[in-house]
């Protein structure tokens, strides 16, 4: 049960909302084979300012940023993750986020550690 937190700016969230809700969620299906059921996403979109990044950090062109917190289960090889990081970027793509505005994060925890109401 991944829980799938982005942060973005509020016209893009606007705009694209509903595109990257859907495009986040394949690249769970298809690259973690998650259920189709499982859908836990918490978006926070946020005015002028308040999304701060160098827009040259490590060589990359960013002009935006779109943050995504993946919390989920220690059990996937880093080359599952990998695929799903490039699965996320391409469909994020699709829908007109740029490859280079992207930053995604793991956070990884024990089975012990979540709470799904049963």
């Amino acid at each position: 049960m991944p829980l799938i937190q982005i942060d973005l700016d509020r016209e893009v969230f606007d705009t694209l909302g509903e595109q990257l809700s859907a495009a986040v969620h394949q690249a769970q299906l298809d690259v973690l084979e998650i259920p189709a059921d499982d859908l836990f996403q918490v978006f926070t979109p946020h005015g002028p300012g308040e999304l701060r990044f160098d827009p040259g950090y490590n060589g990359v062109d960013r002009r935006q940023l779109v943050l995504v917190r993946v919390t989920m289960v220690h059990m996937y090889p880093v080359s599952t993750k990998r695929r799903f990081f490039e699965a996320v970027a391409d469909r994020f793509a699709e829908v007109g986020v740029r490859r280079e505005d992207v930053l995604i994060a793991t956070v990884e925890n024990g089975f012990e550690d979540w709470y799904a109401g049963a």
